[in-house]
Parts: structure tokens; sequence; C-alpha cells
């Protein structure tokens, strides 16, 4: 055989390569058992078995690819599942999820970033002061929570520093339910008023904390479950920020059966990019029946928009407290509308 005649068969059968015939099918695991993520560090995750008897360490199998798995998730594992110290299981199925609460960077960003899975509650924890509440923040998860099909729950702190009601009042027409917390007086540690009705909010169900860092949520999570030893920080006098001192979401269990609650990182921003136009509007209840009848037909209910009714809305208010909450409201609604569109949201 000829050196010519040898590299032409070579090229053909591939020798060490192609003598053992490719599969896309996968192994079914069929021996596979069901946990839920609890936390995600660094490619480890910690699952607690379904039936709760114990707590396992995994990783997730190559044959997942880039499927992201997210605190909250239900997923089979396989391999050593005893949960011994050393052991460590594979994650090979996620199984589909209920809620998926998810943010981008911006509002222009593509890039969907899923903070949990299968969470019926978004828990929006906010300063009444120290640093001072960020209202745009707070529509947003409003707008988030809505797009996810989750209730959502405002958690004001620090109620011993500044008066609530003028937060209760701006989010009552949305139908937002709130609890407001703050130190009791003595300053006895972990002493906080308002926390037995925050455990009845969250009784029965899996709720994620979402804050800006600062505002109290880690402190407010070693009060709900006493052994979490959540990192607490403290608000930057110059910047009016928090230190983030939660560095991954993570899912604790309540006491007496009471619930789990998600703690997350503190967020500085929360895009939208990922939710339509109309789905922003139908998240502003008492914007959306306003736009529903009066505004004409291909409204974008932009400052600049002719016609728009939400203008004469704020005009009709009987008060001027009434007013200042109704133009406040329609602020909010276009700076979001007009950050989803690429335009400039300094504010945010």
């Amino acid at each position: 055989m000829s050196g010519r005649e040898y590299d032409e068969r070579d090229a053909r059968v591939r020798p060490g390569r192609g003598s053992r015939p490719r599969t896309k099918q996968r192994p079914e695991h069929a021996d596979a058992e069901r946990a839920t993520v609890t936390g995600v560090d660094r490619g480890r995750y910690a699952l607690l078995m379904s039936d709760g008897s114990r707590e396992v360490q995994a990783m997730k199998a190559r044959e997942l690819g880039r499927t992201r798995v997210v605190c909250g998730d239900q997923v089979d594992i396989v391999g050593d599942t005893s949960g011994r110290p050393g052991t460590l299981a594979r994650i090979v199925r996620v199984a589909e999820r209920t809620t998926v609460l998810r943010r981008t960077a911006d509002d222009t960003d593509p890039v969907e970033r899923v903070i949990v899975a299968n969470a019926d509650q978004l828990v929006v924890v906010t300063a009444l002061a120290d640093p001072a509440p960020r209202t745009r923040l707070i529509d947003r998860c409003v707008v988030a929570a809505f797009d996810a099909g989750m209730d959502l729950l405002l958690c004001l702190t620090k109620a011993d520093l500044a008066a609530p009601e003028p937060m209760v009042a701006m989010y009552a027409p949305l139908g937002v339910r709130t609890v407001v917390v703050g130190r009791r007086p003595d300053g006895a540690a972990r002493a906080i008023d308002g926390l037995e009705e925050v455990r009845e909010r969250l009784a029965g169900r899996l709720s994620v904390l979402v804050g800006h860092s600062g505002v109290g949520k880690s402190t407010l999570v070693n009060a709900l479950v006493p052994d979490a030893d959540r990192a607490t920080g403290h608000v930057n006098d110059v910047t009016g920020r928090g230190r983030h001192t939660s560095s991954s979401a993570v899912a604790l269990r309540l006491p007496d059966d009471g619930g789990w609650v998600i703690d997350t990182p503190g967020v500085r921003s929360f895009g939208l990019a990922h939710v339509q136009p109309d789905r922003i509007l139908a998240a502003f209840d008492d914007l959306a029946d306003v736009a529903e009848e009066r505004c004409p037909r291909g409204c974008t209910h932009a400052a600049d928009a002719p016609d728009c009714a939400l203008d004469e809305w704020v005009a009709e208010a009987g008060t001027e407290p009434d007013r200042a909450g109704r133009e406040t409201r329609v602020d909010s609604l276009r700076r979001l509308l007009a950050s989803r569109a690429g335009e400039s949201d300094a504010a945010r």
C-alpha cells in the first residue's frame, strides 16, 4: 500500500476516534432522589432532601451544560446522597419551576439573571430612614413580582426613625400589603416591634427577601431565624448607602415549620429588560385602569404623549397630598417605561 493510499484510508476511518459510535441519548437516572436547593456557593450546591431528613452537598452534572441552578429549585440528584462530610452528589435534573424571579443588569441588558425559583411571595425590605427609601427600586420590584406571578409584601424597617404612613399610603392604591417594624425603645438585641406580624405574613410560604444594602434585611432575618447568623453592616455617612453583607442567596427554614425565607444579597439596581412595556403598566393597577378607560388607543403614556389621560387624572385629585401621590406614581411609571425603551433613567 502506498503512502498516499494509507493517508486516504486513515482520514476516512480515523482510528482511535471514530471506533465508538456517539449518541445523544442521556441516562434516565431512574434512581434519582428529589431535593431542594437551599444555597449556592462557587459551583457547590447545598440541598435539603425532599423528606427533610438530611442535608446534602452536590455539584451540577456535566450533562446539564449551562442550565442554571438557583436557590429554591427542585432538583433530582444521584450518587452519594448520604450527606456525610466530604461526600458529593450530582444534580442531574432541574424540575419545572412554578415561578421565576429574575432581573437584568439594566433596562436594556438582554441577559436575564434568575435570582430564585419557586418562591410565591416577594418581600421588598426598605428602610424609612438611614438610608432614605428608594421608591424607584420598590416600583421595579412591584413590576417584577407582578410579571413573575408572585404576591408582594412591602416591609418597612426602622419605623423608630421615621413615620411609615406616607409610604403606606403611596402603595395602598396598588393593593400592596405592608408590614412595619422598628427597634423597641429599650434597644434590646433583636427586640423588634412588628416582628410577629411579619411572621404571620410569612407563615406557610416560600418568601424571597429583596432590598438594597443597609435597610436592615439581615437584621430582620436574624430576628426571624435566630440561628441564621447573617452578617449585618452599617450605612455610609457620606454616600447614604449600605455595605454588602450577604454574598449569596440562602434559603432558611422559619422556626416551628413556619415557612421558608430566601435571603438575597443587597441590590443596587433591578433591571426590567425582560418585562414588556404593557406588563409594566399592568403592574400599576390604578394607572392601568385609567389608561384603559380614558387614554386613546396606542397611547405611550409618556410625558409628551398627546391626550394622555394620566395628567388629567393627577389634576383631578381632591387634595394636595393626594395630587402629589398621584403625580409621584405617574412619574415613576413614565421613568420605568422610558428606561425600558433605552432612554436615560439616572434617578432610579
